[in-house]
């Protein structure tokens, strides 16, 4: 058969409305043509046989004029020590080793109530602003005249599963869609060649995969995960997303194989229309494509100058994992992808021996959260990324173990920089010991508004219709916290 007769045969079979061939009946009368590979050009002219379906990942308008056009989550996995790193309390100080004043409120550790228990590290006044900021964070706070240091967080969850699934998807106790995910469902992606949601080695704990998903809504903006938290980085070098280049199959060859693959599957979506998970796969087959145009360049951090990584701490192997992370995240951002993810994971969580475990961990990432803030500065791209440092909570400032903090949810510090929010300026505070928060609280669900409507969202608008009834990012709740913003 030579290839004009194996189009005919294909065209053919693309082209019957009554009693359309299954996929195995397709790939069975079409089998004799599947030898001639050099219809690759021609198929490329025929791709108007079906029309593809509308993109789910196209540019969409905001509700109003956004301040940030892409986020940068550096997720800090454990639950950093606020009280030791943003919020300094000097009673804390003065009644070091005296009891909690309070009645404590429920806490994930067992047993007795510890004293109170004074900062490891001595604050100082920083900047133009004059915030202060510990010493355990000296690279970071040199660029704290950019950021909106939050000091009253509030979310529910006291163990970390339950507070990471709030941290990420607004709810503690059921999967929903991530604040990534209904980012890029709200506003699309500008660069159709790369995922408008990308995760940089996550964590497998404390919820996985959920924590990046897109649950109910359609699989186009769940995120992609490069990597895992269990790798190293030269591991993930080495393949940042699994199978994203064949060794077999040239680009025209791959293309023609897809080609085939959508058509099949759209025409059993005809035949079928609820099935959201043929529609997931038919998406995720094309961007996988697309994808083989710009990820792998995307990926070659190792181009850069060697000023760059050395910004980034590239050239130290303890600062060397974190400061990859960052630096792919800058070229991820400046490609215009929509909503970006960073995972230090998983080393804050300090019961005990806190100033060793926490000083070795405040090594691993602050100069290149200082890098990352400093190189977007220099770009231009600050003004419009908004930069979010977090955990999924802070710790106690009782004592645990001797020298250990317990999960505290109740009042914890997060920042963000650029992206339109007031650079240089305190938000919130809790109160005398730095255990509730007691002006501004940010609760989690304000939190995701006040992300929302930087990126030019209404959070009560943007909605999904699911099992009958409207869900959104923030449910019933959420106030967009206008102080913060520029």
């Amino acid at each position: 058969m030579n290839e004009k007769q194996t189009l005919n045969v294909i065209k053919s079979l693309y082209q019957r409305t009554e009693n359309p061939l299954s996929r195995r009946a397709w790939l069975r009368a079409a089998g004799l043509g599947f030898g001639s590979l050099g219809l690759t050009a021609m198929m490329a002219q025929e791709a108007q046989l079906l029309a593809a379906p509308d993109n789910p990942l196209a540019p969409r308008q905001p509700h109003f004029e956004p301040k940030a056009k892409r986020v940068i989550f550096l997720f800090m996995h454990g639950g950093p020590s606020s009280i030791d790193s943003f919020d300094p309390k000097p009673r804390l100080i003065s009644d070091h080793g005296k009891p909690l004043p309070i009645k404590r409120p429920l806490a994930f550790a067992d047993g007795p109530v510890g004293p109170l228990m004074k900062p490891f590290w001595e604050f100082k006044n920083c900047g133009q602003s004059g915030i202060p900021v510990s010493d355990l964070w000296p690279h970071t706070r040199e660029c704290v005249d950019d950021m909106t240091i939050v000091r009253s967080m509030v979310g529910e969850g006291v163990d970390h599963g339950a507070a990471l699934l709030q941290t990420f998807t607004g709810s503690s106790t059921f999967v929903r869609p991530s604040m990534g995910a209904w980012s890029v469902y709200g506003l699309g992606t500008e660069n159709q060649n790369l995922p408008g949601f990308i995760t940089i080695k996550p964590a497998l704990s404390h919820g996985g995969a959920k924590n990046w998903s897109s649950a109910f809504l359609p699989g186009a903006y769940q995120g992609t995960a490069i990597g895992n938290s269990g790798l190293k980085v030269e591991d993930v070098q080495k393949e940042p997303i699994e199978y994203l280049l064949s060794k077999h199959l040239s680009p025209d060859e791959q293309r023609f194989e897809l080609e085939m693959l959508q058509n099949i599957n759209r025409r059993h979506k005809e035949l079928h229309k609820q099935d959201p998970q043929l529609e997931t796969r038919i998406q995720a087959f094309e961007m996988a494509f697309k994808m083989q145009s710009q990820a792998p360049e995307a990926f070659e951090v190792n181009k850069e100058s060697e000023a760059t990584k050395k910004l980034y701490g590239l050239d130290d192997p303890i600062t060397a994992d974190f400061g990859w992370q960052c630096l792919l995240a800058r070229r991820l951002a400046e490609r215009n992808v929509r909503y970006i993810q960073c995972t230090h994971s998983y080393k804050w969580d300090q019961h005990e021996d806190l100033y060793n475990l926490h000083t070795k961990n405040a090594r691993e990432v602050d100069k290149p959260i200082a890098g990352l803030l400093k190189d977007l500065k220099a770009r231009g791209l600050l003004k419009d990324t908004l930069v979010i440092w977090a955990g999924e909570f802070g710790r106690t400032p009782v004592s645990e173990s001797g020298d250990g903090r317990d999960h505290n949810p109740y009042g914890y510090t997060i920042w963000m920089a650029g992206g339109g929010v007031k650079p240089g300026f305190i938000y919130g505070a809790t109160d005398e010991i730095g255990y509730h928060a007691v002006e501004d609280r940010m609760h989690i669900h304000d939190f995701h508004a006040t992300v929302l409507h930087l990126l030019g969202l209404d959070h009560e608008r943007l909605t999904y219709r699911f099992s009958g009834r409207d869900f959104r990012l923030t449910d019933v709740a959420g106030v967009v916290a206008k102080k913060i913003i520029a």
